[in-house]
Formats: C-alpha cells, structure tokens, sequence
C-alpha cells in the first residue's frame, strides 16, 4: 500500500478510536457517580474479554498461537497501569487538570518511538503534538492545583500509555488487531479481578448498562487504534489522539449543555491543526485549500 494512503488509513482510524473513546468517557462518568473506579475498570476488561471469545473461539486454537507473549503481557501491563493511573488522577484532581493528562500521551509517543522503534522524529512531528498539547490545555484550562505531586501519577500515566501504544505499533508486524485487544482484555480482566475481592458489590441495571456500554466502546476503540498503528508509525498519527477532546466536549455540549468559551474553540482549532500537520503535505495543501 502506497504510503500517503497507509497514513490518511491510520489517521482515519486512529480519529475513529478517539470518537469511540470520547463516546466511551460519557458512560463512564455516567456510571461514576455511584460506581468505584476500581469496579469500572475491572468491568470495562471483563467486557472486552466476553465480548471477543466467541470471536477467538470460533477461530479456534490458531487464535491463541503468538509469537510475543510477553510483548502481549507488557503491553497489558502499561496499559492498565496507565488505566489506574488516570481513574485516580480523575479521582483526586478537578475533572480540567485530570484531561490535559489523559490526553497528554501523544507528546511522549514520538520520543517512545524512537527509543523502542527506532522511528525517526521529525521537527514536524514534534510540532504536531506540541501544538496538540497547547490545544488541550486551552480546552480544558487546568487550575493551579494541577501542579503537585498527583501530577507526577498523572504524567506517569501519561507516558505508560505512550508506552502501550508504542507496543501495539510492534505488535501489529505479527499480530492482528483483534488478537492484540483480545490478550490485553484478558490478562487486565485477571489483574483488575484481584482488588475485587474487597470491592466487588452487586450492580443495579442502570449501572450495568453504562459499564457494559463504556467496555464495549473501548473495545472497539482498541481495535481501531490496533489497526490504526499496524498502517503508520506511531509517532506519526499519534496527535490524531487528541481529537478525543474535541469529541467529548461535543457530547458534553449535546448532553449537558456544557457550551466551549473563546479559549476552548481556539483549543480546538489548534487540535485540527496538529492532525493536519500528520499528513502527507500533499494532501495537507488539499485539505487547506477545501478549508
């Protein structure tokens, strides 16, 4: 596949991924009102996992064969880790300075990249996801209070999800997107199910929905974002992440009538502009000049 059209296909679907996961953060914060983050990460795993088997099982035991198991157990490792890291940066930080984290990893793909890919870093590509960053943090407008030691479980976070997305760009040379998704639901529903032992409780319908809904979405989202690396590098499409901010404050709008100010509509112009300066500069011209 020529490589401008590989690009645009992983741009395509990694901005797919970021609509999923916005999507994804609704029910979510939906369910967090009477639901412990413990339990909602144990259950958004726990849904990917049920929700893939008979996929793998009627693939049967050739499904199962990998030739990274433990490039699957390490990706599944940051990945929950960063997980963690964020409900609790959710948890403890104003719902502003908690978003510039979640949303902050793109910065750190391209550096990760290099340093476990070996993909070259370009000025441009530096650019892209510092001026993704600025946008991020004009739409979310964190607080003082972002600045003390929760930063540091917040950048941590931020960097192991860097981490993990690198890992699925060197996963995707073997693997399929859905067997990568599948083993990262499964060793993190294992993981996640430990804590449940203190805080399982029973979960009324309503709370079921939400949490079945938000792991489903993130599924679908991770398969997205698997098939997004396996066409680009990494550290290439990675700013097409911070669409998710403009597709959350869009639900926010829809749903709560959370109007964006001066600030977050410049924010989000910015964002566009970081992904336009992902693509090849063919079709860069193109799309400004339609614009």
């Amino acid at each position: 596949m020529p490589q401008h059209s590989s690009l645009i296909k992983g741009l395509a679907l990694l901005s797919l991924s970021a609509f999923l996961f916005a999507s994804m953060g609704v029910l979510i914060r939906l369910a967090s009102h009477t639901v412990d983050n413990t339990i909602v990460v144990f259950m958004r795993n726990l849904t990917g996992t049920l929700l893939l088997l008979p996929f793998a099982l009627i693939q049967g035991r050739a499904f199962f064969v990998t030739q990274k198991p433990l490039m699957h157990l390490w990706r599944a490792l940051v990945g929950l880790a960063a997980m963690y890291g964020f409900f609790y940066a959710i948890a403890h930080l104003p719902l502003s300075n908690a978003m510039v984290f979640t949303y902050s990893s793109p910065v750190f793909i391209p550096l990760v990249a290099w340093l476990f890919l070996k993909e070259r870093i370009s000025p441009l590509m530096i650019v892209a996801a510092m001026v993704g960053l600025l946008g991020v943090f004009l739409v979310a407008k964190p607080s003082r209070e972002m600045f003390n030691w929760l930063s540091f479980v917040g950048i941590s976070s931020s960097f192991l999800a860097a981490m993990a997305f690198v890992t699925v760009r060197a996963l995707t040379q073997t693997e399929s997107a859905i067997r990568i998704v599948f083993y990262f639901c499964l060793i993190s529903t294992v993981i996640s199910a430990i804590p449940m032992y203190w805080y399982w409780r029973a979960l009324s319908t309503q709370e079921v929905v939400y949490l079945v809904g938000a792991g489903s979405l993130a599924t679908f989202s991770q398969i997205c974002l698997s098939k997004a690396y396996g066409y680009a590098p990494a550290g290439k499409i990675g700013p097409a992440n911070y669409l998710a901010i403009i597709f959350a404050g869009i639900w926010a709008w829809l749903l709560w009538q959370e109007v964006p100010d001066t600030l977050a509509l410049v924010g989000m112009l910015l964002i566009f502009i970081a992904l336009l300066l992902c693509l090849p500069r063919k079709d860069s011209l193109k799309s400004l000049t339609k614009a």
